[in-house]
């Protein structure tokens, strides 16, 4: 008995099977499923002083550091599709980052666009004010968060991604004095 294959079943079976040659190409693929995408981006956060005092004011800094050949976005793309560069703290923490300061981007000029972008290569700080609680009793804290970005190189752009950032906070008594640590990332800065 011979079964007679009409129009409709030939069209699912053909399409059943480009379905089935696509997801073994696709699991063939390296770096498909996020196995091979390259650290690009590392941050660190660090504050001008070894400590803080309650109910003071310091100065915070978050410096990502982009892998050569790669650059992200400034925090102000160049063009609205483009996803900014953006800090990104934990709520919830009694701590509070205010007038955050990113870097202006440099503009540069790629094969992929007529006009050139601004965005970070290298190192790229990102200055706030640290508001410590009034209440803070002395210890160690920990502020958490991220940085949000678009890595790309010459000729394509990763998915967007982040990075988590720590910042470590030391409160100490009114009486103990502060020493200024990091000179290289504070000393030319006077703001925020």
């Amino acid at each position: 008995m011979a079964i007679k294959l009409t129009k409709s079943s030939s069209l699912i079976r053909y399409s059943f099977l480009i379905l089935l040659a696509a997801a073994l190409l696709a699991s063939a693929a390296p770096g498909l499923h996020g196995q091979n995408v390259p650290t690009v981006v590392k941050a660190e956060a660090l504050l001008a002083t070894d400590a803080v005092h309650a109910g003071s004011t310091a100065k915070a800094a978050f410096i990502a550091h982009v892998a050569s050949g790669y650059h992200i976005n400034d925090h102000h793309p160049s063009l609205d599709y483009l996803i900014p560069t953006e800090l990104r703290m934990n709520s919830g923490q009694k701590f509070e980052l205010q007038n955050l300061v990113y870097p202006t981007g440099s503009k540069v000029r790629f094969s992929f666009s007529e006009t050139p972008l601004s965005v970070y290569q290298g190192t790229a700080v990102i200055l706030a004010n640290l508001k410590v609680p009034p209440g803070a009793a002395p210890g160690r804290y920990q502020l958490t968060g991220k940085l949000a970005y678009q890595a790309c190189n010459e000729h394509a752009c990763l998915p967007p991604s982040s990075v988590p950032v720590t910042l470590n906070v030391r409160v100490v008594g009114h009486n103990v004095p502060l020493k200024r640590i990091h000179p290289d990332v504070f000393k030319p800065i006077d703001r925020p």
